[in-house]
């Protein structure tokens, strides 16, 4: 694939040079432009059989598929249908990672899940195993967010939560309770035909946080608008909690005995970080907390790494010792939770799982193999770099490939009959045509200056930052050091 040209800045931003990045940077994406969205959905949902080589590796999936396991009797499955649910992950290892926690009706969520349902439908899967970070907060800009959904053409604030609380608060807080409402402007609940629908198929108990009544909300939904035979399981930072400290709890794992055991790891994953930021991959990956968010009642708050513990700048007389057994129980007791570096190496980089992911993660993801790389090598795993080296396509792009401009999920699902006949329709369009005109990438400065660094040469489909996006990229990476 040809390099993106040098033109005008506007012509970085266009859907045209977009494509092009995207292209060049995942050359096995390259022929599905044209193809219909089934067959890329198939695609990335079909996973090639790889044995581990390393111990590292083979338990961080043990441990992923206990986590597993376990949230799906939190969801209230049966004990046979938790142990199915690991099963299939175990066997098609895909981790669907693209929306925040957002009601499944919200369109940034609504056509991604159509699109996971066409991969899933294409290999007779049972299960879709999604993980959705919780830690951010109920808006993303004026009425927009996860505390916020369109709904018979206004929108509605889900919980009827005040604007204040809402602008200083996250949605995984425990500062409930929460209760759905549904509420327009003038603080009326359920103002239209379509809302109160909606809202009579949600739960009407109350909940902890906005997190746990978005994911209980998801429930209800799935099983009465989605899909009976595909059955829905959410991971939230909550459970990937868990799982980091079941990790630490085990001497024998790598996060334990290597990553939090030895703190030359850490420090090192961390200068490789800064480096990062210092160069052309600026921006991608910010070192906004250090492995772990403190929880307060409203918000959870950035901890640094200074000496042997994880202390608070928002809160002076907290921190947490830099030592399996500490974190893991700051874990437990719900006083910290992990940044997304921390939960993409215990769901996906060690246990060796694909995740689909939107128009940063795409990229991110592949600077988050890298710095964790970093630190394998300085721990002189060769095997478990080796098993990295093999993972093919670990991190794709699939959230907001399927993109619909101001649409209102519910009433479209309404019209249609159901979601048969829209996975139908939106199936038989061409890649190109799903995703319509790219805005989310076009509007990003962050790929604006990607595509121009492409153009010059600064950065390519060989830099060493990017040989840890998939194995064709890489050639004789083990044969070098690639920090």
């Amino acid at each position: 694939m040809d390099k993106p040209s040098v033109s005008n800045s506007t012509s970085y931003c266009s859907p045209a040079d977009v494509r092009r990045s995207l292209s060049y940077l995942m050359p096995q994406l390259a022929p599905y432009w044209e193809r219909p969205l089934t067959a890329y959905a198939s695609k990335l949902y079909r996973v090639e059989h790889v044995s581990a080589e390393s111990a590292a590796r083979n338990h961080a999936k043990d441990l992923f598929r206990t986590c597993i396991e376990r949230a799906a009797r939190r969801s209230s499955y049966t004990e046979e249908e938790a142990r199915s649910a690991g099963r299939e992950l175990v066997a098609s290892p895909v981790l669907q990672t693209g929306p925040h926690c957002l009601l499944l009706f919200e369109p940034d969520a609504f056509y991604t899940h159509l699109f996971s349902m066409m991969g899933l439908m294409a290999h007779n899967r049972n299960w879709y195993i999604s993980y959705f970070a919780s830690t951010s907060g109920f808006s993303e800009r004026a009425k927009k967010g996860p505390g916020w959904l369109r709904v018979g053409g206004e929108p509605l604030n889900l919980f009827g939560v005040p604007r204040n609380r809402m602008d200083s608060s996250s949605i995984g807080c425990l500062n409930g309770p929460y209760r759905y409402a549904l509420t327009n402007a003038k603080g009326e609940s359920a103002p239209n035909a379509d809302a109160a629908c909606l809202l009579a198929n949600l739960p009407s108990a109350e909940f902890a946080s906005a997190a746990e009544a978005i994911k209980a909300g998801n429930r209800d939904l799935w099983r009465r608008t989605f899909s009976q035979s595909i059955r829905l399981l959410q991971l939230d930072d909550f459970d990937v909690a868990d799982l980091i400290a079941d990790h630490l709890e085990d001497p024998t794992s790598w996060i334990s005995s290597q990553f939090i055991g030895n703190r030359t790891i850490a420090n090192s994953i961390l200068t490789a970080l800064d480096d990062l930021q210092a160069g052309p991959w600026a921006g991608w990956i910010r070192r906004t907390t250090d492995f772990f968010w403190r929880i307060s009642e409203n918000r959870v708050t950035p901890l640094h790494l200074k000496g042997d513990a994880l202390i608070s700048d928002n809160a002076p007389t907290f921190s947490v010792r830099f030592r399996p057994d500490a974190i893991a129980a700051a874990l437990r007791n719900r006083l910290i939770l992990p940044n997304l570096l921390l939960a993409f190496l215990a769901i996906s980089i060690l246990p060796g799982v694909r995740v689909l992911g939107g128009f940063r993660q795409v990229v991110y993801y592949p600077l988050m193999r890298y710095l964790t790389s970093a630190g394998i090598q300085q721990a002189g795993n060769a095997d478990l770099l080796a098993d990295m080296v093999n993972d093919n396509q670990p991190g794709v792009w699939g959230h907001r490939v399927l993109r619909r401009a101001e649409s209102d999920p519910f009433h479209e699902v309404n019209i249609a009959g159901g979601i048969a006949p829209l996975l139908q329709a939106y199936g038989k369009l061409s890649l190109s045509d799903a995703s319509g005109d790219l805005t989310c990438f076009t509007e990003d400065c962050l790929w604006s200056r990607l595509a121009a660094n492409i153009a010059n040469g600064t950065i390519a489909s060989a830099s060493d930052e990017w040989r840890w996006s998939d194995k064709g990229s890489r050639g004789a990476l083990s044969r070098r050091r690639c920090i």
